[in-house]
């Protein structure tokens, strides 16, 4: 374990300092230089200590068949040690020669200030050769990564897509099934979550998100409202339904009496009930009897649709959504639909989810950024070029930070602030450890100034493509690590879950799960 983890430690260190060989070398970076190769060295003569003391151990034991046969297991045990103590040999004269090299060209200084310009083509040339080396190590040591760590074997673009034409051949036949106005509008949805956004950290319990936006019925508005005007930031609303007068359209088509200027009596007659009369609670719409009413309408639609006899549909308890497993041909597929009341034009909703406080009342939508998120991982992928691991970062983080405080969330806001400042090009598979160690010093960093703030808040170098409300974009940035800095016990803590997580992803690195 230890030989294991220094090996991972030299690595890491050879490749985020590899730029000290450049021709602007200082004098401390080569007293870092030497220092480096002194621990090296170091750490080689005592781990050839420790193996020959072993040695010496086993052979004054007796040397029986029993024992010759216990010797030879150990000595196959042992591969990883010469394996790791050869390439720390061979680090520790890679850094000696390049330390000889750089004496040798800062004493012959005066000489090269005469040189030819054929000389310093030569050098010029030599140096590409060097750097040329070095991206064909790191290659190498990228095609380690992807060969040993145990990624999720999964499709997950064409799960995803499969997921949303289900999704939407639900919605197509509940508007045939749905012939009055006493439940909103379903539009085609959105994939949300970290499935469809590429990354899912583990592919034995993907639950698919989607969000089915939701329209007001005919005769019917939706109107936001905060819950608790003033609030700050403003993440949780309630929506108000309100009746419409539809006498004209009315009278110019037919068969849709007004809700406003028709008895109640009358309506349930030839219409049936308003949304108000159904879903609200008082004049507000209700997220429970909404998802209750959703579970309802996918088991009929599930009833009608023509490949239903190839599918076997379980209903999930869930009482702010609509959760269910879907079976066919022995694959398995559970799914959430979230409902979301859009803001005007934008990729921000209303949503069914809970939101952070212990309690949430049943006519209480939370803000969602969810497509917005969605929209800039598939911008970014779009973008990126090929080779690119930013993606698989944030896959590797997340499945390192299960089980300690930190939430995907977290994670994900870490990763998309380095991908919104970091050039694309940055995220090469080649340069895979750099990126994750930038990941874990910002969030590092982060904890430290108890700061991190939201990436939609105030953020003014969202890309154009993504449409915020205009009350979102001038707001000021929300601190979403504002719990540290009020409480200290927190902060410490998290800067041991911290830790842990580094040890976590460490392991990670080296024994590939």
């Amino acid at each position: 374990m230890a030989v294991t983890n220094l090996s991972l430690w030299v690595l890491q260190q050879l490749i985020l300092n590899v730029h000290v060989v450049s021709d602007e070398m200082d004098e401390a970076t080569r007293d870092r230089m030497e220092h480096r190769a002194k621990q090296l060295s170091r750490e080689m003569t005592r781990l050839l200590q420790e193996l020959e003391q072993k040695s010496q151990e086993q052979r004054s034991k007796e040397q029986t068949p029993v024992a010759w046969r216990g010797l030879l297991f150990a000595a196959l045990q042992h591969w990883q040690f010469w394996a790791i103590a050869g390439m720390l040999l061979l680090l520790i004269l890679w850094l000696c020669w390049c330390l000889r090299r750089r004496r040798h060209e800062e004493g012959s200084s005066s000489e090269e200030d005469s040189s030819s310009s054929s000389s310093r083509e030569e050098e010029e040339w030599k140096e590409q050769n060097e750097e040329g080396e070095v991206s064909e190590y790191a290659k190498d040591l990228t095609r380690h990564f992807e060969e040993h760590i145990q990624w999720p074997n999964q499709n997950l673009l064409t799960k995803c897509e499969s997921v949303r034409s289900l999704v939407n051949a639900f919605i197509l036949v509940a508007g045939q099934v749905l012939s009055d106005s006493s439940f909103p509008v379903l539009e085609p949805c959105f994939g949300i979550g970290s499935a469809h956004e590429g990354w899912s950290p583990d592919e034995e319990n993907i639950v698919y998100q989607v969000l089915v936006p939701l329209g007001p019925p005919s005769g019917h508005t939706f109107l936001p409202e905060l819950c608790s005007p003033g609030e700050v930031p403003e993440r949780n609303f309630r929506i108000r339904v309100e009746l419409q007068c539809t006498c004209l359209a009315e009278q110019l088509v037919g068969g849709m009496l007004c809700f406003l200027h028709h008895d109640n009596e009358k309506l349930r007659m030839y219409q049936g009930c308003s949304l108000l009369q159904t879903l609200c609670t008082g004049s507000y719409l209700d997220v429970e009897k909404t998802a209750c009413r959703l579970h309802e309408l996918v088991k009929a639609c599930c009833m009608l649709m023509s490949h239903s006899h190839q599918c076997h549909l379980t209903m999930l308890p869930c009482s702010r959504s609509c959760k269910f497993k879907m079976a066919r041909a022995e694959k398995e597929a559970i799914i959430e639909i979230i409902l979301g009341v859009q803001q005007g034009d934008s990729d921000i909703f209303l949503s069914s989810q809970a939101s952070e406080a212990v309690f949430t009342p049943s006519t209480t939508w939370t803000l969602s950024c969810a497509v917005a998120e969605a929209k800039f991982f598939e911008l970014t992928t779009r973008r990126a070029p090929d080779g690119s691991f930013h993606l698989r970062c944030l896959q590797l983080c997340a499945r390192a930070l299960v089980g300690t405080g930190f939430s995907s969330c977290t994670l994900k806001t870490v990763v998309m602030h380095l991908l919104n400042t970091t050039p694309l090009s940055g995220w090469h598979k080649t340069r895979f450890l750099l990126r994750l160690d930038d990941i874990m010093r910002y969030l590092c960093h982060c904890l430290e100034e108890k700061r991190l703030d939201h990436f939609f808040f105030g953020n003014e170098k969202i890309p154009e493509e993504i449409i915020l409300p205009p009350a979102l974009q001038r707001a000021e940035p929300f601190n979403l690590f504002q719990h540290l800095a009020q409480d200290p016990d927190a902060q410490a803590e998290a800067m041991r879950q911290f830790m842990d997580l580094q040890d976590r992803l460490t392991r990670m690195l080296t024994y590939g799960h």
